[in-house]
């Protein structure tokens, strides 16, 4: 017997959500959401890692100073770390195929994609302070890097916290405007108070 109360194999396979899914075919739904969110992030991190690396080969390249060498050796490690975090779940799932472990790959991907979320922060921070300190100055740089850091933490972190605390508020409005539905015979049975009850006879002894 599981955990669960059911034996080893039926866990698995009963109904356990909203959208009366059992939980392989919601790691499975989630799995393929979560492929879907990578898709689209691999595609920034494949532009970001193409621009860092030409870079290298440009004409103004020796014309870098040390902090503007150090940000852009930085930015290309960043965006190499967050390339490799955010094409981990496929390789986990191709490691682990058809072992049994589809919920334990979701979770384990879900928080990678995290973790390269994070350093695309840092990654796309850096390639935008690097050039707008080649452009136009060391003051600029620094500027336009924490500008991109704060939209990209706002957008990123604070939008979906408060999304998320605005749909918590939505379902409880829902639930106080709803009034209690009692459906004829359902109702629960209710001991009298010991104030009210009826005394018992007392049998007399023969």
């Amino acid at each position: 017997m599981g955990s669960s109360g059911y034996p080893y194999g039926m866990a698995d396979h009963r109904p356990c959500t909203a959208r009366n899914e059992t939980p392989l075919e919601r790691a499975d739904r989630n799995f393929g959401e979560l492929l879907q969110e990578l898709r689209v992030t691999q595609t920034g991190v494949q532009i970001l890692f193409a621009f860092l690396l030409s870079l290298a080969f440009t004409q103004r390249f020796e014309d870098l100073d040390t902090v503007q060498r150090a940000t852009y050796v930085t930015t290309l490690l960043l965006a190499v770390l967050a390339a490799a975090l955010f094409t981990a779940p496929a390789a986990l799932h191709r490691s682990l195929f058809q072992k049994g472990a589809k919920p334990r790959i979701v979770q384990v991907s879900s928080r990678l994609a995290t973790i390269g979320m994070g350093v695309l922060v840092f990654a796309f921070t850096g390639s935008v302070m690097l050039v707008v300190d080649v452009t136009t100055g060391r003051a600029g740089g620094v500027a336009a890097g924490a500008a991109t850091l704060c939209v990209c933490l706002g957008l990123w972190g604070l939008l979906p916290r408060l999304v998320r605390r605005a749909g918590l508020a939505d379902e409880r409005d829902t639930a106080v405007r709803t009034p209690a539905v009692t459906i004829r015979g359902t109702e629960p049975h209710r001991e009298p108070s010991v104030r009210y009850r009826t005394p018992l006879p007392v049998r007399e002894r023969g």
